[in-house]
């Protein structure tokens, strides 16, 4: 456990000090995030010899006290967050594109990075929500980093952020008021299926799906994602999105009454393949490259509502292990796709799709770079997309009756194929002649390459992860 409050502290510290200094300091940050994916890696390392390990902080135990909790699934999202913190940092120092060139973002990425990990080995409804306000407000003004054509994007996601805060808060307090308690371990144990829990889950989750942009609470994220700066954009896409998610798979699987989690699980799988097919349609038809890729996402959080619906409609765990495999694969995914973006569209001058035209002869890496992280999300093999869609695959196509839902996958699928092939189609052709000031920049397009290589990566993994996972439980 030590190692892991190390990963809070380090980001958080880290911060705190460049707020003070009041300086642009790439490299420390960059140092700062080393460390971290050092302590996350120790963190898993932990987990995986001697299992789950618990913290009551301050030496106060539940009810009075907050826990902190590092199991297996904690363990690899602090390893993904510090890693995906890194390689964003790494573009954010190098790239003349990425528009964070100023001390205003490292002391917020770091802020970002510590308000996720606090999140992430939380398990009391008011820590996660002080945690949900740091990561909607640290965000929102990363948002506003990009200049004036942000301000408009950044106050609807404040307004809608702080709406779902104020929904979160209400179940809170209904269920502190029914139970008092606020550890969602002990409210396991004690919870009864009465209207008070059901009204409180329904204000719990209305909440925690309009910050996570969950279909179709998700009209905020494409003007935001897309205005944001590149770097910001990769943050917000891989993992700010992930943490209310994170919320709501551990309140439907360990507070919610089993009838009322079968009857909300057809809603949110139902709520999944719509996301899959009207984001893949809004993908497709935009004319803007950063606004497709933000649509993706609302379509790839499709796959994630899917699994989680399915997991509580059919109370089949082995579903937990695919919705967080689609999780960790789309953050890596979306990180290459955003960077290859940002760096595509700084590069040539334009921010539309029909600008990439002969992208695959002026910028072989980037285009390639976004080419790969698109094989992820449409589910070639061997990408991590792929095992994340195989292991959900498994039990859809066991019997007949539950194929509709494959059916529902099926679309998805074709749906990320066409706005990816959109893209890939465009930069395929002749391209025009190169403006005398064209200055591509090899390596940055090389660092958005770096993310897509991992998320492939994956499936030399992905057998051993599973089983662990199968072993020890989520």
């Amino acid at each position: 456990m030590s190692a892991a409050l190390l990963s809070l502290l380090i980001p958080l510290c880290t911060a705190l000090l460049l707020l003070l200094l009041r300086s642009r300091a790439g490299a420390l940050v960059i140092l700062a995030n080393a460390l971290t994916l050092g302590c996350a890696i120790a963190a898993l390392h932990t987990v995986i010899g001697t299992g789950s390990q618990q913290l009551a902080l301050g030496g106060w135990d539940v009810p009075l006290g907050i826990r902190f909790e590092l199991g297996p699934l904690t363990a690899c999202l602090l390893v993904f967050t510090a890693l995906v913190h890194l390689l964003v940092a790494v573009y954010a120092e190098r790239s003349r594109h990425s528009q964070t060139r100023d001390s205003d973002f490292w002391p917020l990425s770091c802020l970002l990075h510590a308000s996720l990990t606090a999140l992430w080995l939380s398990r009391d409804l008011f820590n996660w929500y002080v945690t949900l306000e740091l990561l909607g407000l640290v965000a929102v003004a990363m948002v506003i980093l990009s200049g004036r054509r942000a301000h408009v994007p950044a106050l609807r996601y404040l307004l809608l952020s702080l709406t779902a805060s104020l929904c979160y808060l209400l179940g809170v307090a209904l269920i502190y008021g029914e139970y008092a308690a606020l550890d969602v371990r002990l409210l396991s144990e004690i919870a009864t299926d009465s209207q008070i829990t059901r009204l409180a889950l329904l204000l719990l989750t209305l909440g925690l799906m309009l910050k996570a942009a969950l279909w179709p609470l998700h009209q905020w994220l494409p003007a935001a994602h897309a205005a944001a700066p590149t770097a910001v954009s990769a943050l917000l896409s891989a993992l700010v999105v992930k943490g209310p998610l994170f919320i709501l798979w551990m309140l439907w699987d360990n507070i919610a009454p089993e009838d009322f989690a079968r009857q909300a699980g057809i809603g949110f799988a139902l709520a999944g393949v719509a996301a899959l097919v009207s984001g893949g349609w809004a993908a497709l038809r935009t004319p803007w490259l950063k606004v497709l890729v933000a649509y993706s996402t609302v379509a790839q959080l499709g796959y994630a509502l899917l699994a989680l619906g399915l997991l509580l409609y059919w109370q089949d765990e082995t579903l937990a292990t695919a919705l967080w495999l689609f999780v960790i694969a789309h953050g890596l995914a979306k990180v290459s796709m955003f960077l290859a973006a940002g760096e595509m569209q700084g590069t040539l001058g334009s921010r539309r799709v029909s600008a990439l035209k002969g992208a695959s002869q002026t910028m072989p890496v980037g285009m390639f770079a976004f080419a790969v992280a698109g094989g992820s999300l449409i589910g070639l093999p061997p990408s991590g997309g792929f095992v994340a869609k195989w292991v959900l695959l498994q039990p859809l196509l066991l019997q007949p009756s539950h194929w509709p839902w494959a059916l529902g996958v099926l679309l998805g699928t074709l749906a990320s194929a066409a706005y990816v092939f959109r893209v890939v189609a465009i930069a395929f052709d002749r391209a025009d002649p190169n403006r005398p000031d064209y200055h591509p920049d090899v390596s940055a397009q090389w660092l958005a390459m770096l993310p897509a290589l991992i998320v492939w990566a994956m499936a030399l993994l992905s057998e051993p992860v599973i089983r662990w996972f199968a072993e020890v439980g989520l």
